[in-house]
């Protein structure tokens, strides 16, 4: 399992919470790439209530991940 912004990106205005099942679910009524409905696939953990993206791709880059001074713009 590989994920990346893009891929990410596909899952940004999911129904959070949810589950593996509703968010495949989602993934192919929405039209993402087979590699978002591969990644879902294998995550182990059926039933659990997913938050955020956060807690399928714990790495996923945050805002404060980003070296910007907002002050400047």
């Amino acid at each position: 399992m590989y994920w990346t912004l893009e891929l990410a990106s596909y899952l940004e205005d999911a129904p959070w919470p949810a589950t593996k099942d509703e968010l495949i679910d989602y993934a192919m009524r929405t039209g993402a790439p087979l590699e978002v409905v591969e990644n879902l696939q294998a995550i182990e953990e059926d039933g659990e209530i997913y938050e955020s993206i956060e807690d399928i791709w714990p790495d996923y880059p945050t805002k404060e991940d980003f070296f910007f001074n907002e002050d400047e713009y």
